[in-house]
């Protein structure tokens, strides 16, 4: 067997675990850990060691070590890690190489856990999302779109870095750093702006930064469902879900099918340009991604601002002209186009050179559907359309029904090809 011992986050090792660790063969984890070991359980110096660095090489002397002591000697590993292992750690890999019945998984109390905890507040409706070793913008988008997020940090992905990201977002964000969780003499716990975790150096290794929305970081309400809460019962609301000017929102046949091929979730980043009323910004933030609108009236603005606090979501408001306004916004998964004017090809250009997936444009003017095409062919999409002509059920007098049609839309989207992935979760 591996024995898996988590630590380091307050929690005493077991007398069975500290046993484990005093007759090891070999002994794998961080400097810390590794020190910790050395004297709680009075590891001997005649243990082989191994520092947890990059992971390939670590797990290819276990399975020597393992190779070796099937022979007759002993090959006893325990491997060494923070908190509960199996929460984005060492365990997936571990199982992954050599089996989970050949695992003996020890955990301690997770860092997020603990985390939660000094600061009084339940987590089992947080969202969480690691940093380590992956790309920042994910946990960043996670945080733009929910109210209770834990982070865990890495090396290039901690709280300044994180800070960093969040401080132009004018949305109310207040980050919790967790340090050195279970130390006695090195634990801190800090509530700061992220404006202000941008501007300060933070020591290795840090534990877990929580991201929070402090006016909706406690639901009173109790929860079947941990994680964020379930997605939306419905889409494609009806316009009059929305504050608008003069019909001047994106109807939801048309809002259905942009919705399909925004495709938002979890992690994504949506731009809504020309936004209005902010319908799909809206729409796209009840899915889960962070969603920002982008609108040059004043008066659009605030109708936006109040379509999201209506829809209990987080929607980041630029007042600006697009393209201009894009300048200083971060890469965007998708794009949605719902206004342009003159300026419509340089908007679709501008959002597809930036787009890391999809751009979909909605456009009344049959002239500039082929401007539109050729913007996202440009870009190197491949791209596709349809016209949406719909009528609508209308009562008449009499208790009868007639056809209401709505005005024809064209719907063009363009999709940046992408290399065969694997199915997510497939690997990790």
């Amino acid at each position: 067997m591996i024995t898996v011992i988590g630590t380091g986050t307050g929690t005493p090792l077991s007398v069975d675990s500290l046993r484990a660790v005093a007759e090891a063969t070999l002994v794998v984890g961080g400097h810390r850990h590794l020190k910790e070991a050395a004297s709680e359980a009075g590891l001997p110096e005649r243990v082989s060691r191994v520092v947890l660095g990059p992971l390939a090489p670590a797990l290819d002397v276990i399975a020597r070590h393992r190779a070796d002591g099937s022979a007759g000697s002993a090959g006893r590993v325990v491997v060494l890690a923070s908190g509960d292992p199996g929460l984005f750690g060492i365990v997936r890999a571990l199982a992954g190489r050599f089996g989970p019945a050949a695992l003996d998984v020890r955990p301690a109390a997770p860092s997020v856990a603990v985390a939660f905890a000094r600061i009084g507040l339940p987590w089992d409706d947080a969202v969480v999302v690691s940093a380590h070793g992956r790309d920042l913008r994910t946990a960043v988008n996670v945080c733009r779109a929910h109210p209770k997020v834990a982070v865990l940090t890495g090396p290039g992905a901690g709280p300044a870095e994180l800070g960093a990201a969040l401080a132009d977002s004018g949305l109310p964000r207040t980050l919790v750093v967790a340090s050195a969780l279970g130390d006695p003499d090195g634990e801190r716990v800090e509530r700061l702006s992220p404006a202000d975790a941008a501007e300060r150096d933070w020591p290795q290794p840090l534990s877990v930064v929580l991201c929070l929305d402090e006016a909706r970081a406690h639901a009173p309400v109790p929860r079947t469902l941990a994680g964020r809460a379930p997605g939306p019962t419905r889409w494609a609301l009806g316009e009059e879900e929305f504050a608008h000017r003069d019909s001047m929102i994106t109807k939801f046949e048309v809002r259905a099918l942009a919705l399909a091929r925004l495709g938002p979730r979890t992690g994504d980043l949506v731009w809504d340009v020309g936004a209005g009323s902010g319908s799909v910004a809206v729409e796209c933030a009840r899915f889960g991604a962070a969603a920002i609108a982008v609108e040059k009236s004043s008066d659009g603005v605030e109708r936006i601002r109040a379509n999201a606090l209506a829809h209990g979501v987080d929607v980041q408001t630029v007042h600006g002209s697009a393209p201009a306004a894009l300048s200083r916004l971060p890469d965007p998964d998708a794009v949605f186009v719902g206004g342009g004017g003159r300026e419509l090809p340089a908007v679709v250009t501008a959002c597809a050179r930036r787009a890391r997936r999809t751009v979909v444009v909605a456009v009344a003017a049959l002239d500039r559907v082929p401007a539109v095409r050729a913007a996202l062919s440009g870009a190197g999409f491949a791209t596709g359309g349809v016209l949406l002509h719909s009528s609508r059920l209308a009562p008449l007098p009499g208790d009868v029904t007639r056809l209401s049609g709505t005005n024809p839309v064209f719907l063009l989207w363009g999709d940046r090809p992408t290399d065969p992935q694997p199915l997510r979760g497939a690997t990790q």
